[in-house]
């Protein structure tokens, strides 16, 4: 059975939530960093679909996440990344 949760630890757990689409980001802009500098096509594979899965969270289009990361342009997933960020990647719920 689960500890109830402290004053504190709530507080926490809500910020993380509140600031969950920020965190998300900054941890796709670092891996983004790591594709480029990515030695081995074992470790890229893994930096893409670590790419997809931040952005399907981030709540872009399914297809469009495909067509990026099979293209396996990094210049195209930057573009990607930056308009998830700004809400305006396609399929995202903010999108005009």
């Amino acid at each position: 059975m689960p500890t109830p949760q402290t004053r504190h630890q709530k507080k926490i757990i809500d910020r993380y939530y509140q600031h969950k689409d920020t965190i998300q980001s900054t941890k796709l802009m670092e891996t983004l960093s790591e594709l480029y500098l990515a030695d081995t096509d074992a470790k890229a594979n893994k930096l893409w679909k670590r790419c997809a899965t931040a952005l399907k969270q981030l709540g872009v289009s399914p297809a469009h996440i495909d067509t990026v990361t099979e293209s396996r342009d990094v210049e195209k997933l930057a573009k990607l990344i930056k308009q998830a960020d700004a809400g305006t990647a396609p399929g995202q719920a903010n999108t005009p």
